[in-house]
């Protein structure tokens, strides 16, 4: 069972895609699970062959707990399907081939989620001391939270409200646990605005461009420059993003929110970065998100400029580091060459991680990202 946010201890099976015999690759999709997030598509991530489907629907699987059994094409042996550390889809299991049909040997109360282990690290707690009350006798962070306080403590159960029950709790802990720091910066983009018109000129409007792609590509340029930002903060230690994923936060009715990744956002070109965040944007809203989608955002943009909102001071997603907030764009006033002049600008916030960065290199990522939007050709 993949980890879908920063507070999953467990999700609910519901179905499969495939069946035993079945050959799969990379990426196919293995089944359906309900989370606080919704309904997520889980994916494959070796190519072999389906062995054993383990999880039956209705069944709650703790976060790394066993989905099935997949047979790999090299070796041929068989080995369990968990959980890939920090992303979506599934791995094989550590072990030997010869532990295959075998459950490990260590005992059943040294499972512990991923949030449960951090939050135990954190407070100076042994595992061994905890007493688990999660699925197949996982530790969870409650079980953990109710150790350090010494009382009782449960965790909301899903339901009605449970994605914002989810929300909620993830918040909390980042204002809890990260020690945000915040800067804003405005930057006009009256070249950026032209160059986009001139770039979807005599096009259909379904084949536009729209500013929010532009942002998205000039954010993700400007982490390239300052890389501290993108990445997760884990087991007291900042491990840098594989590439740039940017987490796009979209606004899910009637009260929920979901930030899916688009990967590898800097090498997109506009044409096909414009037409992923189309397809993300659609997909999230029917409830068909991939696992690794969830799972895989280094850094987030917010933007609320379409509900007319000045500037936007966000709470970063755990483990990432910095969250990007994107205000309206409007004429403002702007002073050039000792004249006040009116000019189209956009106010742009950076939540990001005191632990891994400080105000310099937070400065550098707005300095580098009012370049990108000021020489927009840099952004084709």
């Amino acid at each position: 069972m993949p980890s879908l946010g920063a507070d999953m201890e467990s999700g609910t099976f519901v179905a499969w895609h495939v069946k035993p015999g079945d050959h799969v690759g990379r990426g196919d999709l293995a089944c359906v699970v309900e989370t606080q997030k919704g309904a997520v598509d889980v994916e494959i991530w070796d190519s072999g062959t389906v062995a054993e489907l383990v999880a039956k629907p209705g069944e709650v699987v703790p976060v790394g707990g066993l989905l099935a059994r997949v047979a790999e094409d090299q070796p041929a042996a068989a080995a369990p399907v968990a959980t890939r550390p920090g992303g979506g889809g599934t791995v094989p299991a550590e072990g030997s081939p010869a532990s295959v049909h075998a459950r490990p040997s260590r005992p059943e109360h040294q499972r512990v989620s991923p949030s449960a282990r951090r939050r135990a690290l954190e407070l100076g707690l042994s595992l061994a001391a905890i007493e688990p009350t999660g699925p197949d006798g996982a530790i969870t962070l409650a079980d953990v939270e109710r150790a350090a306080l010494g009382a009782e403590r449960t965790v909301p159960e899903a339901g009605p409200g449970g994605m914002r029950t989810a929300i909620a709790a993830a918040m909390a802990r980042s204002k809890r646990e990260i020690p945000h720091y915040y800067l804003s910066h405005e930057i006009r983009v009256d070249a950026a605005l032209t160059w986009l018109a001139l770039h979807n000129e005599g096009r259909a409007p379904a084949d536009r461009v729209l500013l929010a792609a532009l942002m998205l590509k000039a954010v993700a340029l400007a982490l390239r420059e300052v890389r501290v930002l993108n990445g997760h903060f884990v087991d007291g230690v900042f491990r840098p993003g594989t590439g740039i994923h940017l987490g796009v936060a979209i606004a899910l009715k009637p009260d929920g929110l979901v930030a899916p990744a688009i990967p590898d956002t800097d090498t997109l070109g506009l044409d096909v970065l414009m037409a992923r965040l189309k397809d993300l944007i659609a997909r999230a809203r029917r409830g068909a998100l991939r696992a690794s989608e969830l799972a895989m955002p280094t850094a987030t943009v917010t933007s609320l400029g379409d509900l007319g909102v000045d500037a936007v001071h966000g709470v970063i997603h755990p483990p990432q580091v910095a969250l990007v907030g994107l205000g309206t764009v409007a004429a403002r006033p702007w002073v050039e060459a000792g004249a006040v002049v009116a000019a189209r600008t956009v106010h742009a916030t950076l939540a990001a991680d005191h632990r891994v960065s400080d105000g310099m290199r937070g400065a550098a990522f707005l300095s580098a990202l009012d370049c990108r939007l000021r020489k927009p050709e840099t952004l084709a």
